[in-house]
Order: C-alpha cells, then sequence, then structure tokens
C-alpha cells in the first residue's frame, strides 16, 4: 500500500500551479499591452502584489513536486498533474469571479474520476533512487531526438490545430523529462546534501530542460487553440512519464486485463480535458487568438 505523502504533494503541487496560472494572468490583464516586446513589462508586473504572489504560488508548485518525486514513484506523481487544468478553471471561477458552467464541473468530475480509475488499475509500485548513466544516456537521446523532430515538424506547419498540437506533444516530453531528472537531484540531495546535489550533472540537466519545456509552452499557446495543445500536453506528459518511471526507475504497472480499465480512465481524462479545453471560462486564461477559438468553438 503506498504512503499517501506523495499523492498529497502532488496535488499541492498541481494547485499552486493552478493558482499562480490564475494569478499570473489577472497581473497581466492589469498592465499595459503591446504587440512586442515591451521592457518595462517585468517593472510593471514587480508592482502588482497579486503577480508576486504568482511567484510565491510557482515556487511552492516546485517544492511541492520536487517531494512528491523524494517520496513517490514517477508513475504515480506525474499523472497526478492532469489535475491542474481542472484546478486551474476551479480556481479562476473563484478569484476571477466567472462562473464555470455545468458542463465544466462534470468535465470535472470525468478527469477526476479517469484519473482514479486508470491509476488504481495500474497500482504502480516501485521508487528507485538513482539511475545509472548508461540508462540515461538512451532515454536523453529518444526524448531530445523526440522534441526535435516535434518542433520541426510544428515550425513547418502554420498556425492552427496541428501546429500547436506538435508544440504542446514536444511540452509533454519535456515536463516529463524534466520531472524524471528532478527525481533524481532531489534523492542527490538527500543523500549528499548540497554539494552533491550542486555538483551532479542533473541538478543542471532539470534545469536545462525545464527552461526548454518553459519556451516550447508559451509556443504551443500562441501557436493554435488551447483545445489542440491541452490534451497533446496533459496526456503526453503523463504517458512519457509512466514510460521514463518504468525504463529508468524501474517502476511496476500492472498489465493483462488491467490494461482495459486504464485505457477506459485514459479515455475519460482526454474527454475531461477537451472538454474543459472549450469552456468558454478558458478566454481568460489564454491569448486572444485562443480565445477567439474557444469563443467559436462555444458557439458551434
Amino acid at each position: 500500500m503506498h504512503t499517501p505523502l506523495p499523492v498529497v504533494f502532488a496535488i499541492c503541487a498541481a494547485l499552486s500551479n493552478a493558482v499562480a496560472t490564475v494569478l499570473q494572468r489577472k497581473a497581466a490583464l492589469t498592465v499595459p499591452r503591446s504587440q512586442g516586446f515591451r521592457a518595462g513589462l517585468m517593472l510593471d508586473l514587480l508592482r502588482r502584489p497579486v503577480w508576486l504572489a504568482g511567484i510565491l504560488a510557482v515556487i511552492t508548485a516546485a517544492v511541492c513536486q520536487a517531494l512528491a518525486l523524494a517520496t513517490g514513484p514517477l508513475t504515480i506523481v506525474q499523472p497526478l498533474f492532469v489535475l491542474e487544468l481542472p484546478l486551474t478553471l476551479i480556481v479562476a471561477s473563484v478569484l476571477m469571479h466567472r462562473n464555470l458552467p455545468g458542463r465544466g464541473w462534470l468535465a470535472v468530475a470525468t478527469v477526476v474520476a479517469g484519473l482514479a480509475v486508470a491509476l488504481a488499475a495500474a497500482s504502480p509500485t516501485g521508487n528507485r533512487t538513482q539511475v545509472p548513466l548508461d540508462r540515461w544516456l538512451p532515454a536523453l537521446a529518444v526524448c531530445a531526438g523526440a522534441v526535435v523532430v516535434l518542433a520541426l515538424t510544428a515550425l513547418q506547419r502554420p498556425e492552427g490545430r496541428t501546429r500547436a498540437a506538435c508544440l504542446g506533444a514536444a511540452t509533454a516530453i519535456g515536463y516529463a523529462l524534466t520531472a524524471a531528472l528532478m527525481k533524481s537531484s532531489t534523492h542527490i540531495l538527500d543523500e549528499q546534501g548540497l554539494a552533491g546535489f550542486f555538483s551532479a550533472w542533473q541538478t543542471y540537466a532539470f534545469a536545462a530542460t525545464g527552461v526548454c519545456a518553459l519556451f516550447l509552452l508559451e509556443n504551443a499557446m500562441q501557436a493554435g487553440p488551447l483545445v489542440a495543445s491541452q490534451p497533446a500536453l496533459t496526456l503526453g506528459d503523463a504517458t512519457v512519464s509512466l514510460l521514463l518511471g518504468i525504463t529508468l526507475y524501474e517502476e511496476v504497472v500492472r498489465s493483462g486485463w488491467w490494461l482495459v480499465p486504464q485505457l477506459c480512465g485514459v479515455a475519460l481524462i482526454a474527454a475531461g480535458v477537451v472538454t474543459l479545453s472549450r469552456v468558454p471560462l478558458t478566454r481568460t486564461l489564454v491569448a486572444p487568438e485562443d480565445a477567439r477559438e474557444v469563443s467559436r468553438q462555444a458557439g458551434s
């Protein structure tokens, strides 16, 4: 029986990320807008207590994720981050005084139910603390190669669903790899202290990978509608994390007939995420181009 500690930390991380998203979006709506980059944007945001609270939430999420990865399997922790989108819309409905429609609440319940079914059926086990370099190298090569292929494919497409989906999938791989590297770093910190942490290649690798993933995410949000990028990001992160947990950390999930309820759970999650991506409330959290697409989808 798994301790609930990593589950609690992972949910707290997802909630903190949701709060950060809403607070930073709320702050961004209060500063002067510009068509291009504006040097004074950061100074404007630094004077907004709401934005600073969002940064605090980001830091809290990072700490909670590190604690979750240090105490539980990657195959349990990362799939729980599919809760981030439902939590973001719930937090937005409260802090931005917007109503989440009935179909939105139904979609939230669908995602939660699908996640519960998938994790209960998979029942991940194992919590290896370190991975040898000869196992890291092929994983890093495959993930980097997949990201490059997806990014190049996206660049060859005009702005729209395909481009957004490719960049969303690339971001998902980046986030999953970042989590796998972070897990290794947190165990090094626990076993060897700060000296070992700052001398380990995994520490700098997860920082660099995280920055690249964030860059891809920003481009995915601008490339096309959220309904295209969000499912690829949400399901891709969970899927790649599952594969990395099994291949790198030797974690085990149930197979055989257990695959049937697992796939049913994944289908429920996908249906819920797609529905939430179309909810009108989403337009307050995305770029204007996405907002127009969400409005069009809502009206169709």
